[in-house]
């Protein structure tokens, strides 16, 4: 501290002598003033660059050794110094005294709820230009410490804030304020929700607090229907609203507003838009069709997750034939991730779907399959290796994928051969009906 003391010191002294400088040439005609003032002004401003590179220094050293209190010190008299300096040396380091003086507080043994809130605050009329960003970030650590209220208070002043033009980006980030104003409102609405439950009070229209709660609702869903209009994945908030409009037994509302956020322009192609509507027909005893419909563009988004087996059981329930060749196609494509290489049920579902296309004469749709996966399944399914491995875990899975490869690749593939020859071995009886199978059905001998 005593050398930031020094340096404090030199930036004063250099400004007298600068004074002084002037002076005397005021006395000389034969020299410029303003030549003798130059070198004072540039000698000032590399002073405070040495001050504040020193400081700097320090400040990244404590904070490296996690020496908290005393970062903390030479984070004041940084502070003090960009608020001395010019406006071009404040802009490209207040970020930075943002961050790390944020870092420090988290883990300063002594801080106070008061003295985020003093740091904040002063981070806000610092840097303007970053004022909804801190508000932000000072109503998360608010929320973090239980202080609802005075985190709706940050929220709601950073909402009607303004300075000079109104940017795009700021935009956006009022929208998020927005949408967070909004979930605490729903914080507050579940919590009285609760305590009517706990109270033994199931009727929500007579209960006394029945108004208050329904304020908290009405500024909630307010807030989300303004901010999902706004492109974007507002998943969590999304998903409050819906229990907002649901428990007030709002149906129609709560899908409009779901397949909004699955499928209106403009929005980013969002998976987790098509689960939720999904789960929510579904929970509300939704046509079969509707289910397979979102479910069918789940598939486009996200062809291996899990949903997808649910999908193939809702198509072999339809009774068209066409249903049974996109069933067969999820089974398909499921298989060529990895998550999925060994999950026996897809396996045995695959097995079944292949024996029924085969026995309604549909075997094109399996070539079809095959033609894309042919030049890298058998290594990746269908390999010695694996044989081995499959066989020594689980016959019965072995046998069933041996059956598959079968099919697919005819009897004379490796990982038939192999795990024909071991089970013959342990069951003997399993493998001689699976090679029948293979020789009757094997879309291989009918290339």
């Amino acid at each position: 501290m005593d050398d930031i003391s020094n340096e404090f010191t030199i930036i004063d002294e250099g400004t007298d002598e600068g004074a002084d400088d002037s002076e005397d040439a005021h006395s000389a005609s034969s020299f410029n003033v303003s030549s003798l003032r130059r070198p004072t002004r540039k000698k000032r401003e590399t002073d405070i660059r040495k001050t504040t590179r020193t400081c700097l220094d320090e400040l990244h050293d404590a904070l490296l050794r996690h020496q908290w209190t005393k970062a903390a010190e030479f984070m004041q008299n940084y502070i003090q110094v960009l608020e001395d300096s010019c406006s071009q040396q404040k802009m490209h380091s207040l970020q930075r005294v943002w961050r790390m003086g944020a870092e420090i507080l988290r883990h300063h043994p002594d801080a106070t709820v008061e003295d985020f809130n003093s740091f904040y605050d002063r981070m806000k009329h610092l840097q303007m230009s970053n004022y909804l960003k801190v508000s932000l970030e000072h109503a998360f650590y608010l929320i973090s410490k239980d202080k609802i209220d005075d985190a709706k208070r940050q929220l709601s002043l950073a909402e009607s804030w303004r300075y000079g033009k109104f940017s795009a980006s700021q935009e956006k980030i009022t929208k998020l304020i927005q949408a967070y104003h909004g979930l605490l409102d729903f914080s507050i609405w579940i919590t009285k929700r609760n305590q009517l439950v706990e109270n033994g009070s199931h009727d929500f229209a007579d209960a006394a607090s029945d108004q208050e709660m329904h304020t908290y609702f009405r500024q909630a869903s307010s807030k989300f229907h303004e901010v999902i209009k706004q492109p974007g994945v507002w998943d969590p908030f999304v998903l409050c609203f819906v229990k907002l409009l649901e428990f007030y037994d709002d149906y129609n509302v709560a899908v409009q507003v779901l397949n909004n956020y699955a499928y209106a322009d403009g929005f980013p192609a969002n998976p987790n838009a098509q689960i939720y509507l999904y789960k929510f027909l579904k929970k509300n005893n939704a046509d079969v069709k509707k289910l397979v419909k979102v479910l069918r563009v789940l598939h486009i988004l996200v062809p291996s997750h899990k949903l997808m087996l649910k999908f193939c059981s809702l198509l072999d329930g339809l009774d068209k034939t066409k249903y049974q060749q996109e069933s067969l196609k999820i089974l398909f494509d499921l298989l060529d991730y990895s998550d999925w290489k060994d999950y026996h049920k897809v396996w045995k579902r695959l097995e079944k779907k292949i024996s029924l296309v085969i026995k309604l004469g549909y075997s094109e749709w399996i070539k079809e399959q095959w033609e894309s996966r042919k030049d890298w399944w058998p290594a990746f399914h269908f390999s010695t290796y694996q044989a081995k491995r499959n066989v020594s875990d689980n016959l019965n899975f072995a046998c069933r994928k041996a059956t598959i490869a079968g099919f697919l690749l005819s009897k004379k593939c490796r990982y038939f051969k192999v795990v024909y020859k071991e089970g013959m071995k342990a069951n003997p009886k399993l493998m001689k009906k699976m090679k029948k199978r293979i020789e009757k059905s094997s879309i291989a001998s009918q290339s």
